[in-house]
């Protein structure tokens, strides 16, 4: 597995919140080559920005959707900012890092496979969320957001499955970060998901190792 990364050029956005350091140091610890943009390099909500840095990349081999952002609230206490700023934050900067991988992943170029070298293809894994299948109360904003998130990398792997790109997405609750436990002190962290344990989800669907899983929502 460690070594099944080794060369790939892979994007992560998000890198600098609570889980995407651990995601960039993992796939970096396989041998990838991460681009991570800061937000000062790239604005996510930028559509000719994202455009412009994808097209800049060298064959591109994966692309992982970290970025994103969270907001709770009963429904008749949410605003249509609201709604639109989690719409924008978890939807809008997945969809276009997704369609510039997708684009840029078309263009092929010479690529390392499971058994060895290959033109194009390429994976694609989006961090949505465990409530885009169990649909809480008191976060609409967040949980619309989300489930479209997770509906779009579906309908994206159907579409790109015969050219060898695979999408999928992982759906965490509660991630242990030191910004969750101080927004929640009195809460259990051992119900709490580890960052290094979604980001070893994550690196597994984005290796040429995965030769066969596309379209999956998986819980982590």
């Amino acid at each position: 597995m460690a070594g099944s990364l080794q060369g790939l050029h892979v994007v992560v956005t998000g890198a600098g919140g609570g889980l995407g350091p651990s995601v960039a140091e993992a796939f970096r610890a396989a041998g990838a080559i991460v681009h991570a943009p800061a937000r000062a390099e790239l604005d996510l909500l930028n559509e000719a920005a994202v455009a412009k840095y994808y097209a800049a990349l060298p064959a591109l081999w994966a692309s992982v959707h970290v970025a994103g952002g969270f907001s709770m609230a009963p429904v008749t206490e949410t605003s249509l900012e609201d709604f639109t700023a989690q719409w924008r934050i978890n939807t809008v900067t997945a969809f276009l890092a997704c369609r510039e991988a997708v684009r840029r992943m078309r263009l092929g170029g010479l690529v390392s496979g499971p058994n060895g070298p290959a033109v194009g293809g390429g994976r694609i894994v989006n961090v949505a969320a465990r409530v885009a299948i169990d649909h809480p109360g008191g976060k609409s904003a967040y949980v619309a957001a989300k489930s479209a998130l997770a509906g779009l990398t579906r309908s994206l792997a159907a579409e790109c499955r015969s050219e060898g790109i695979f999408a999928n997405a992982v759906l965490p609750d509660t991630i242990d970060t030191p910004a969750n436990r101080a927004a929640m002190p009195g809460a259990d962290y051992t119900h709490w998901t580890r960052p290094e344990a979604i980001a070893s989800v994550l690196l597994w669907l984005a290796s040429p190792g995965n030769a066969t899983v596309t379209g999956a929502l998986l819980p982590v």
